[in-house]
């Protein structure tokens, strides 16, 4: 009986913790982030909470996902979150509730490893009105079909064809995470992992949703960037001469498109802000709940994104696309065009480890526990601590009930520092790795690759206009020295035979693929 009453106050004085990660959504989409896409519960959140303005994610979707579940750097597991533990196995030991509700980048069921509850899609993307390829009741078309599964209760579904004709992935998502939360309203605080998997292609929405931004592009990629830039600096996320509004890249100027393709790209950035809209209604409808049952103001929100926006316009799926942009037979993306202008003020984009690639927005609202409100952290963050963070607030202690032994600590600080406006101590530098970028940054220098190493001063240069590389050639020399030392301590080898070792295996798949 005592250790129950101990419990029960733990329970009582712990938060709740919500972690919500959206797919491919650039920095600035959100309205807190200078859009002009309507996401009222976001902005709120920001306006009684903080804005995080250097946050880091990746760059890609699995790396993203197993840092952030793990705490470590991904060059240290695999995308099945080998040698770590999860957050569930941390925290469901000191009592958590442990629920996953979204996608998960890989192959296992989450319920193996630390999670009372999974739902949602393993594997990378789906058609958001039909993740399998059997019409479902009135539909003559089958849905354009991916590779990937559906978990659904407890059991992978290959092709999961919902029978609702008023199903959709993102509030499926949010559906099934309410059901849990009311099913388990005993008194144990919970952690709940939101994984959406809009706004990642296919672009798929409600029309009633698209309606509310018809006429909103028509100005084009430009207008657009500009308006974002304007009301970044109006609101002060950044400062004109510090983070100057990086280059444009549109693949084809906007006054260079005919009247069709505008109307095309009008349509792709219609669907992609109704995808992000209908996120944030979804969260309403949790954050209403969570009011309703008196959680809320000892629940810690965390909003943030997986990596910068898509620029990729992929044509790999193999399946009927002829229908009505938005609906279930198409599969239109947004483009890089359009990515350039979610990412504003930044360059380059998901897969770059430049600041458009690796830069997410993110939001963190506790209100017994944030006592700032309205403000912006500047500090260097990164997935990596948001494991440490979870772990200092449940009182948790690692690896918790993970199956593997000598697991390594997280690579990652707490940021509960930053809930009070205190700097955090982060003993060693900030890395980045994935495919052909790479990247170190040491207090304000940042060294950053696409094909050779850059350069930038970040206190000066936020958007990474100037190169510094060649005026500074020793610190660069010395920053590339750290980074591959960082690479071989995380990974066992050196990162020139890292490479040799993906060409020859991305050679052999080919081959294999050729051959049969």
């Amino acid at each position: 009986m005592v250790l129950s009453a101990v419990s029960a106050c733990l329970a009582a004085e712990r938060p709740n913790i919500l972690v919500v990660m959206v797919d491919d959504m650039g920095f600035s989409d959100v309205g807190c982030y200078g859009g002009e896409i309507r996401t009222p519960n976001l902005d709120n959140l920001a306006e009684n909470g903080i804005r995080y303005t250097a946050m880091h994610n990746t760059a890609k979707c699995y790396p993203s996902r197993a840092s952030l579940m793990t705490g470590v750097y991904f060059q240290r597991t695999d995308r099945e979150f080998s040698n770590t533990a999860t957050i569930g196995e941390v925290l469901r030991p000191v009592g958590y509730h442990t629920f996953w509700s979204g996608k998960h980048h890989a192959k296992f069921i989450p319920t193996t490893r630390g999670f009372d509850r999974f739902y949602g899609l393993v594997g990378g993307a789906c058609n958001f009105w039909n993740p399998g390829g059997t019409p479902r009741p009135g539909e003559t078309e089958a849905a354009r079909k991916s590779s990937a599964s559906w978990v659904v209760d407890g059991e992978f579904q290959k092709d999961y064809s919902p029978q609702d004709k008023n199903w959709y992935a993102t509030d499926a998502i949010t559906d099934t995470a309410l059901k849990w939360l009311k099913e388990t309203d005993d008194g144990k605080p919970f952690f709940l992992y939101l994984a959406y998997t809009a706004p990642h292609y296919p672009l798929h929405a409600w029309p009633g949703d698209i309606a509310k931004y018809e006429g909103m592009y028509d100005g084009g990629y430009d207008a657009i960037r500009e308006a974002r830039y304007k009301r970044q600096l109006e609101m002060g996320l950044f400062d004109a001469e510090t983070a100057p509004l990086s280059e444009a890249t549109p693949k084809v100027p906007w006054n260079e498109l005919s009247p069709e393709e505008k109307k095309k790209e009008i349509r792709r950035m219609e669907i992609y802000a109704a995808m992000i809209d209908r996120v944030d209604q979804n969260l309403g409808r949790v954050f209403d709940h969570l009011k309703a049952t008196g959680k809320f103001e000892n629940t810690l929100v965390l909003f943030l994104s997986d990596n910068g926006a898509c620029a990729q316009q992929p044509t790999k799926f193999k399946g009927d696309t002829s229908g009505e942009m938005g609906g279930v037979n198409s599969f239109p993306t947004v483009g890089p065009s359009w990515a350039n202008v979610s990412n504003t003020p930044f360059r380059f984009y998901k897969q770059d480890s430049y600041e458009g690639g690796i830069n997410t927005p993110m939001i963190a609202h506790w209100p017994k526990g944030i006592r700032q409100q309205g403000v912006f952290c500047r500090e260097a963050c990164h997935l990596i601590d948001l494991m440490p963070t979870c772990m200092e607030l449940a009182a948790a202690a690692y690896p918790g009930e993970s199956p593997t032994p000598d697991v390594k600590p997280p690579d990652g600080v707490s940021l509960v520092p930053t809930f009070s406006g205190d700097v955090l101590k982060r003993a060693k530098p900030l890395f980045w790795e994935f495919g052909g970028g790479a990247a170190v940054q040491e207090g304000r220098m940042k060294l950053v690759r696409k094909k050779k190493w850059e350069l930038y001063d970040l206190s000066k240069d936020r958007t990474e206009t100037v190169n510094l590389a060649f005026q500074r050639p020793e610190l660069a020399a010395k920053m590339e020295a750290d980074w591959n030392a960082w690479f071989t301590e995380c990974s066992g080898e050196d990162f020139a035979d890292a490479k040799a070792r993906r060409e020859a295996a991305k050679k052999a798949k080919k081959k294999r693929k050729g051959g049969a």
